[in-house]
């Protein structure tokens, strides 16, 4: 079992009024860099809860971009059930539900509903998958979307790593029918003054300077996107596939320091592909890309202490940060991104070199 203590770090963010703080979980393997096999045992726990409580039933899982898009891989994959995400991206030729995140800093979320028509009538339950589930309302707001679209009797449940819900909030869930389903038990209440204390006085990196920096890059194939409705145990085939090529092809060394970046909502292939070189005997960690903008800040308590600002690999008008780069012997970058924009990666590049990385590769996953 966990504690809040064990993985909750109270962040602050920038510029978000409806809202100052952010939970930010230092086991996950986003905002902070993690070990991998501790990303993935945080996971299966919360896997093996939500397999009893609908043992038999036929379920899809959806998990949220972008954090906890790896936790709802995961446990479809463990679960060997149907899986999508929601997603920011776009894609061609599909047709999508559309609802909002209330306090996210990127509202808006969508669902491909060509593949949830495809699917709809064979399933008895769609579970939610969040890394942090607060007021509830982003859940609702989709329910209400299935309920008013497809209008049958469907059951919803919510699960999560972290339930910070009041008892209003719960109340309307259970008025609702959705079932909740979490390992952790968090208290919001002082959340915003913990926030508001802190000073905000990291490190700042805008957008690195425009410079050459030697890296290697590869393709991988087998690609099978998360966005898509995809079986859990076909997801679980690819990113092993995924991950035997990398290690074939880089040939890691047995105690070597490697970080693994995954980008954005691509998370679930990058921690699993660590993992096998941890595994492997490498000494790993793997964090991801973000659209969030967290402020960072000197005190030792406080999570992340260095921001680099960066053009996206998927988009190079959007913004993406990282926070807390170290120097490895390896880094390893794990994309989805189609076409890559070669401004991001220059940018991603160079602020890895800046912290002295030096072996630099990175891997595009593809059809």
């Amino acid at each position: 079992m966990y504690t809040e203590k064990e993985l909750v770090r109270v962040a602050k963010r920038e510029n978000n009024t409806k809202r100052n703080y952010l939970v930010v979980n230092c086991l996950q393997g986003k905002h902070i860099p993690a070990k991998p096999r501790e990303c993935l045992r945080m996971f299966d726990e919360l896997s093996a809860a939500v397999a009893k409580e609908y043992e038999g039933e036929k379920l899809l899982l959806v998990g949220f971009a972008e954090t906890a898009t790896a936790v709802g891989a995961r446990l479809a994959v463990n679960m060997g059930c149907d899986y999508m995400q929601t997603t920011r991206e776009q894609a061609e030729g599909v047709e999508y539900l559309y609802f909002t995140e209330a306090h996210s800093h990127a509202a808006e979320q969508k669902l491909i509903k060509t593949d949830l028509d495809r699917i709809i009538d064979d399933i008895g339950r769609i579970v939610f998958v969040e890394d942090e589930v607060t007021t509830g309302n982003t859940i609702l707001n989709i329910v209400e979307l299935m309920r008013q679209t497809y209008g049958r009797n469907l059951a919803f449940s919510a699960a999560s790593l972290l339930n910070g819900m009041d008892a209003e909030a719960e109340i309307r869930y259970k008025e609702q029918g959705i079932r909740l389903n979490y390992l952790v038990k968090t208290d919001h209440s002082r959340y915003p003054e913990i926030a508001e204390e802190y000073k905000g006085d990291g490190i700042y990196h805008k957008y690195p300077e425009d410079q050459p920096v030697p890296f290697q890059m590869h393709q991988a194939a087998g690609y099978r996107d998360g966005r898509r409705l995809i079986k859990g145990a076909d997801y679980e085939a690819a990113c092993r596939s995924l991950a035997e090529q990398m290690v074939q092809r880089l040939s890691f060394a047995e105690g070597e320091r490697v970080l693994v970046l995954g980008t954005e909502e691509f998370m679930y292939p990058a921690i699993y592909t660590a993992s096998v070189m941890e595994d492997a005997g490498c000494l790993v960690r793997c964090h991801a890309t973000t659209r969030s903008p967290i402020a960072v800040s000197t005190e030792a308590e406080y999570p992340l202490h260095e921001r680099y600002e960066l053009h996206s690999l998927y988009d190079e008008e959007r913004r993406t940060f990282l926070y807390d780069l170290k120097k490895y012997d390896r880094v390893a970058v794990l994309t989805d991104s189609r076409p890559t924009s070669e401004r991001g990666i220059r940018d991603l590049c160079c602020v890895l070199a800046e912290c002295g990385n030096t072996d630099i590769h990175v891997i595009r996953w593809c059809e």
